[in-house]
Order: structure tokens, then sequence, then C-alpha cells
């Protein structure tokens, strides 16, 4: 019985190993192709992030190189001539440009950010800053209404941007003698809770020097200031 049992214990394991070796034979490229997928995919995965850390870093050598240059002129030229891969890249370098550019050409710079915030694939965020920076160059050739119009549909967007917005509208209010309405808004952004101690001061001094009495949170604002220096 025991020669028996071990004969029958044998035959089938036989069998079990050709039955595996059928299915392997059948269907082991499957596996085989599985495994040279996954290992395919990731040396994909690791060449391209190679690439692209390789090109950032390119991009950045070429924006340290720009910079590096005495003239100003030269170095808006330089970095106009990087070629960049993506759009947000490529506002970076308009907003670097044009800042080189604002002392000589404030016109040319403050056309350049305009065409930026105008073009198609711009984030939201570069559109605003550069905006808000064509506005505020001094000579930039904007005339009030278009700065008014280009401020206010800042002002109806939220947090900082809003009261930066506010703050230049306010300035464009002086500067066409409404003194009343600059007042105002200054008064609005010192009160405002997400204004920056930095803006808050600012629109202090303007409040100051249209001989009225800042709110108390800019009072408070101030003598913490100047018992922290």
């Amino acid at each position: 019985m025991s020669d028996s049992d071990s004969f029958i214990e044998e035959v089938t394991e036989e069998v079990r190993r050709d039955r595996l070796f059928g299915y392997m034979r059948r269907y082991g490229w499957i596996a085989i192709l599985a495994i040279l997928l996954l290992v395919g995919g990731a040396a994909w995965n690791e060449w391209q992030k190679a690439q692209a850390r390789d090109a950032a870093q390119a991009l950045g050598d070429s924006i340290v190189a720009a910079l590096a240059l005495d003239e100003r002129a030269a170095r808006a030229q330089a970095l106009s001539e990087i070629t960049v891969p993506n759009p947000s890249a490529q506002a970076v370098l308009d907003l670097l440009a044009a800042s080189e550019a604002a002392s000589e050409s404030p016109e040319e710079a403050a056309k350049r950010l305009m065409a930026m915030a105008e073009r198609e694939g711009t984030d939201p965020v570069y559109r605003q800053i550069a905006t808000l920076k064509a506005v505020t160059l001094p000579g930039s050739g904007l005339d009030v209404d278009t700065r008014r119009t280009l401020m206010e549909g800042l002002a109806r967007s939220g947090g900082l941007v809003r009261l930066l917005a506010e703050e230049q509208l306010g300035l464009i209010d002086l500067e066409t003698g409404d003194k009343t309405a600059a007042l105002d808004r200054m008064m609005q952004i010192v009160a405002d809770a997400e204004a920056t101690a930095g803006l808050r001061r600012r629109a202090t001094q303007v409040i100051v020097a249209l001989g009225a009495e800042p709110p108390e949170t800019a009072r408070i604002d101030q003598s913490g200031a100047a018992a922290s220096q």
C-alpha cells in the first residue's frame, strides 16, 4: 500500500509539473511582456525626469548668465533670446525683461507686460502681476482711463491683488484731483484685515498727507513698527 501510494503521488506530481510547464509555454510570454513593460516604463519615466531636470537647469543657467551682464539693455536682450518650454516660464522671462527695460524704455516695458497679460495660456497670477507692473511704471504711456479700467478689473479679484489695485485707484484719484475718493480708498485699505503692514503704512502716509486722521488700526501698526525698531 505504501509503494502504491508513493507511486500515485509521483504520478500526480508529474502530471502537475507537465501541466505547469504547459501553462508556462502557452502563457509565459504574457508574464515576460508584463515584466518588460514595467521595466521599460520605469526607465522611460526616469529618462523623462532627467530630461526635465536638465532643461530646468539649462534654463536657470541661461537666466543667471543673462542677468550677469553689465548693461540693462543687454540683459533685457539676452532674456528675450532665451527659449522656454512653457507659457509660465515665458511669463517669468517677460517679467524679468520688462524690469530690465523699465528704466530706459518704460513704454516698451509696459507694452511687453500688457502683451504678456493678454497672451493666451498665461497663468492668472502672472497676468495680474504684469498688469500691476505696467500700470505702476512711471512713463508707461498708459492714459488715466486705461489705467483705471485695468485696476478696476483687478480690484474685483481677491486677496492682496485686490488691495494693491485699490491703492493704485486711490493714487489715480489723487492724480485726477478727486481727493475725497482717494481718501476713502486709503481709509478702506488701512481698515482691511488682508492688508499687509507695508501696504497699510503707505496708505496711512497718503491719509496723513491729505490732512486726515488715520484709523486706529494704522496708529497701532505704526506704534508697533516703531517699537520693534
